[in-house]
């Protein structure tokens, strides 16, 4: 019970320091911004990261925790719309419960860095949930999981901001099916109207 009680304290800390570095960058965050952040001395973080870059790392290593663990629910899954509705399903919990690490994972298109230097291996694995290769050429496929995916965070980090999370959620990830080009059950065609001359 202690241990649980202590990995719920962590992962809000890693959140919290996250959407700090995301907001500040990870030079201009100190310890003490995110000690006050998460209602603690400097001391009592430190108790629990050493050192601002083990802050860090723990964070990065959060992240691609919640990428291997998305693979491991899906990666047994045939490449389809069933695999695609589970992992949009999936990473929309995953973007509700931790939205400072959305931001952190967004901020690199935020800040204008089109293609990130390096590929954090919680966007790889996003990618490959939906079966895309990063290191493939860019295909229809490839924008539509990318589509997907910033609709995804945009969604869920706003829905956040409004206290809206488990509101938004269906709506998110029908959002979500669209762009990959899914068609809902039930979900009708629009047709244009044509505007009469």
């Amino acid at each position: 019970m202690v241990r649980a009680f202590r990995q719920q304290i962590d992962e809000g800390i890693l959140d919290r320091a996250a959407a700090l570095f995301a907001r500040r960058g990870f030079a201009k965050t100190s310890v003490q911004d995110v000690a006050d952040a998460v209602g603690l001395s400097k001391a009592g973080l430190l108790h629990h990261f050493p050192s601002k870059d083990a802050l860090h790392e723990a964070v990065r290593a959060e992240a691609a925790a919640l990428g291997q663990r998305l693979l491991d629910q899906v990666g047994e899954l045939p490449l389809g719309a069933e695999r695609d509705r589970r992992a949009v399903e999936a990473m929309v919990d995953v973007a509700l419960a931790h939205p400072g690490l959305v931001s952190l994972l967004l901020s690199p298109v935020l800040r204008g860095d089109a293609v990130p230097s390096e590929p954090d291996a919680a966007g790889v694995a996003a990618l490959r949930a939906f079966g895309v290769d990063p290191a493939a050429a860019v295909s229809e496929r490839t924008v539509r999981v990318a589509g997907a995916l910033a609709a995804l965070a945009v969604l869920s980090l706003s829905a956040h901001q409004h206290d809206q999370t488990a509101e938004w959620r269906p709506h998110i990830v029908a959002t979500c099916i669209d762009a990959l080009g899914h068609r809902r059950p039930g979900a009708t065609r629009s047709v244009p109207h044509q505007v009469e001359a």
